[in-house]
């Protein structure tokens, strides 16, 4: 299956000059109910990705192997480009390539890379960050271990939030220098410190995380934010779903009486099951009943 029609729909996102929300996906159903919505790109974040897969909090336990390995179901369930929150590469440099193969082969439109020390050090409770010249060699490795040109690498960083503005635009600045096709930034929570970086850099920019001061899209589309991520609802919406209902079918209650479930259509339509049955009928030679 080729994977460059998504990765080329990502760059138009990132060479329009719109803002647009991604929708926050997590594995096969998720990402169709975004594509049939209309959302044009999805995300996968890495806190999500170990919900998803481990459901453990966003500690760095989830391994490259199973990111990928969820990355490939939701290849298969749709066409929507995905970009997907690789972390800090899962080790150094060299492991930062094996993150770009695998991430690769497995569907992704694009991944970001940040300068994030992770897992945390011993003894520490706070963000800490890679040095600048470690960060340069990650998405440097990142850039080189990429055999289809059209995959998107994005050098993240979360100085804003850490060691303030005039770092991560020093990182930014870095990063851009490398040849990677967008800027990844959380922690920015003022209009002021999103112009400056803005200002100062040149590349396409992608937002983590929305004060409300800063929610406003006409305002950043005009300082080059082509993606504004606005956290993980979906999957929190999914828990307290299923939460309520395995409470209320432990309690006693009928299932016909559940509410909120979906309808036999929503699941027809996010299954495919309609595509399903004609395959059947012409591969089986299956009967109509």
């Amino acid at each position: 299956m080729s994977w460059r029609p998504r990765r080329e729909a990502l760059r138009v996102i990132l060479a329009g000059a719109r803002c647009v929300r991604p929708g926050s996906v997590y594995d096969a159903i998720s990402l169709r109910i975004a594509e049939d919505l209309g959302f044009t790109v999805g995300m996968v974040g890495g806190s999500v990705a170990s919900l998803a897969v481990l459901g453990d909090p966003d500690i760095a336990l989830i391994t490259l192997s199973e990111l990928a390995e969820q990355m490939r179901r939701m290849s298969r369930a749709g066409t929507l480009p995905v970009l997907v929150d690789a972390d800090h590469g899962y080790g150094n440099a060299m492991n930062v390539r094996r993150t770009v193969e695998e991430l690769e082969v497995a569907g992704a439109a694009g991944l970001t890379i940040e300068d994030t020390l992770l897992p945390q050090a011993f003894g520490e409770t706070g963000t800490q960050l890679l040095s600048l010249d470690e960060g340069v060699g990650k998405v440097r490795a990142a850039l080189d271990a990429r055999s289809d040109p059209s995959l998107v690498i994005i050098g993240r960083t979360g100085a804003a939030g850490v060691s303030g503005i005039d770092d991560a635009i020093a990182r930014a600045r870095a990063y851009e220098a490398t040849g990677v096709d967008a800027l990844f930034f959380t922690g920015i929570k003022s209009r002021a410190d999103l112009e400056a970086v803005a200002a100062a850099t040149s590349l396409p920019i992608v937002l983590g995380g929305l004060s409300e001061e800063m929610a406003d899209w006409d305002f950043l589309s005009g300082q080059r934010v082509r993606i504004a991520v606005q956290g993980h609802a979906p999957i929190a919406a999914a828990t307290q779903a299923v939460h309520a209902t395995l409470k209320a079918i432990f309690e006693g209650a009928d299932p016909k009486s559940l509410k909120n479930l979906a309808s036999h259509e929503l699941m027809a339509r996010v299954t495919r099951a309609e595509t399903v049955r004609l395959r059947q009928s012409d591969f089986l030679q299956a009967k109509s009943k």
